[in-house]
């Protein structure tokens, strides 16, 4: 939906359409390098949050102890998802191209009975561009993620604090249910905020396997001029539908993790 906009009236329709063409295997395209890309942006992700919450710390001159306010937290996510996004863009990049094969072939962008399998999309790129292939769109990751990623740690830790506020107790113990809505809210002011950002970089990525891709500033100017702001959103729907879920049991997954293993390093 972000690479073809006017092939699909909607979600529905996007959904109804590829599960007709390629059926169900279609839905599950790029699913290997989409995991792979989950474990590694996360584990970078969570490891460097962790860290720059120390760097925050040492700036504001606060003890290693101290409780960083909502907003400092949301700083240490912002510089945090920088290092995720050298694990997470040629993951992105091999996924992205997956999904939209189906449909570069069909729009005659590439040629039509190109295997579609993740060695063979690796294989290409390295073919085609070298190792820094894979970071075709990296400079639109970024920009993605700085802001992105404030508003997501920053919208999980300001729902925790609210609940924590009403609940009157602290943020540790609000429970499961909060926990992950707080979890849903930050994926959601990520995406709403990053979207048109997102559609941009997948652009990148899938249209640079025709060849050579403009970046990210013309790809925008580009979309806008002969597209309008519309394409740009292309896709929100199930993004939306998709975060709370994820983000809910992301966090949930962080958390409780989290706790487990300082219990077992303070033993």
């Amino acid at each position: 939906m972000q690479t073809f906009p006017g092939l699909y009236r909607g979600f529905v329709h996007c959904f109804v359409s590829v599960y007709k063409q390629v059926g169900l295997r279609g839905l599950y395209q790029g699913t290997t390098p989409a995991l792979i890309a989950n474990i590694a942006e996360n584990a970078v992700l969570f490891m460097s949050y962790g860290f720059c919450q120390n760097v925050v710390r040492f700036l504001s001159g606060l003890d290693r102890n101290t409780e960083l306010s909502d907003v400092q937290k949301a700083c240490s996510g912002s510089v945090a998802s920088v290092f995720s996004s050298l694990a997470l863009c040629p993951t992105e990049l091999v996924k992205c191209r997956l999904q939209a094969m189906h449909e570069m072939e069909a729009s005659g962008k590439i040629a039509s009975g190109q295997k579609s399998t993740v060695w063979s999309v690796v294989r290409n790129v390295l073919r085609t561009n070298g190792p820094l292939g894979f970071y075709q769109g990296f400079t639109t990751t970024i920009v993605r993620e700085l802001p992105g990623y404030f508003c997501f740690f920053g919208g999980y830790e300001l729902s925790r604090s609210i609940f924590a506020h009403h609940m009157a107790t602290d943020k540790e113990h609000i429970g499961v249910v909060p926990l992950m809505f707080s979890g849903g809210f930050g994926g959601a002011c990520l995406w709403l905020v990053v979207y048109p950002i997102d559609c941009v970089k997948s652009r990148i990525q899938v249209l640079s396997l025709a060849g050579k891709q403009e970046g990210f500033i013309k790809t925008l100017m580009g979309i806008l001029r002969n597209e309008g702001v519309a394409p740009l959103y292309s896709g929100l729907t199930p993004t939306m539908i998709r975060t709370f879920p994820a983000n809910g049991a992301l966090f949930l997954a962080y958390e409780v993790s989290r706790k487990f293993m300082m219990k077992q390093f303070d033993h």
